[in-house]
């Protein structure tokens, strides 16, 4: 990887600060046993939403709005492909979304013959209220989970997700909060997603020691997911702002937080491969 990119390192971390086309090109083939993105939504449109009570705009950033549907596909199409060389052969990709990307995402998954696994979709118990009063509460987000093809076997740590759903199968509709205030200490980013999303995410498809990338850092919720649970991470951003609100998340955790977890955790691991 050229230096110019480097932005943040040790022996569980490295950030890069750029585009992330750019930089997605330089990592190494099959390198990842994991990827979550959450891309930009494109639903910077001038309306308004409910965020802590107050009327405050959707809009995002510029990198957030005035898209054509062609031009988003595109965009899909393209960091898609670049993951799919990245990820190794039985390594799986998940990537969140609303109705404003996901459909777009799904269809670019299908044309680059990734096989989608699951739909999940994540019930918000807190969701923020319809302030138009002209539709039904947004409440919902899709995440997609998919493999690199039809051959491709996949991880799921399958007893462990029964384990921890009162010994049950765990359906594809998650029911879990919001982001909580505790998790903004840092700093805000308008589509951070809340840890225990992730925490489910990476228990359910790595093991420990396992290598994640995230192409659209954000805040770093997918990093700080990763380092609490034992897992390597790659995270990518155009933003020298968040990836220093991700530092700090980064930085106020004790690395070995859940290490004597993980080895309990160590012989329950196995793999599930359809």
């Amino acid at each position: 990887m050229e230096t110019k990119f480097n932005y943040y390192n040790n022996e569980e971390i490295n950030l890069y600060l750029g585009d992330s086309f750019k930089i997605l090109e330089l990592l190494p083939a099959e390198s990842f046993d994991m990827i979550f993105a959450d891309p930009p939504y494109f639903l910077s449109n001038n309306g308004i939403t409910c965020q802590s009570g107050e009327m405050v705009s959707v809009n995002k950033a510029e990198w957030d709005m005035g898209f054509k549907i062609e031009q988003i596909h595109d965009f899909n199409v393209k960091w898609l492909k670049m993951c799919k060389r990245l990820l190794k052969p039985n390594g799986t990709i998940w990537i969140s979304g609303t109705m404003h990307n996901i459909y777009s995402v799904g269809l670019a998954l299908q044309e680059l013959d990734y096989r989608i696994l699951n739909n999940i979709t994540w019930r918000k118990l807190n969701p923020p209220p319809n302030l138009s009063c002209r539709f039904f509460t947004h409440s919902t987000e899709t995440i997609l989970w998919a493999s690199k093809g039809k051959k491709a076997k996949h991880y799921f740590d399958y007893q462990y997700m029964k384990k921890i759903n009162g010994n049950k199968q765990m359906k594809d509709v998650w029911d879990l909060p919001a982001i909580s205030k505790k998790e903004k200490i840092h700093g805000k980013h308008p589509t951070q997603k809340p840890e225990k999303l992730l925490e489910r995410i990476v228990l359910a498809a790595t093991k420990s020691g396992d290598k994640i990338l995230d192409p659209f850092n954000g805040s770093g919720t997918t990093g700080v997911v990763a380092v609490k649970l034992g897992r390597s991470y790659v995270g990518i951003d155009l933003s020298q702002e968040y990836l220093d609100l991700t530092i700090r998340r980064l930085e106020s955790i004790k690395l070995n937080k859940y290490g004597g977890d993980n080895e309990a955790r160590r012989g329950e691991n196995q793999a599930t491969s359809n």
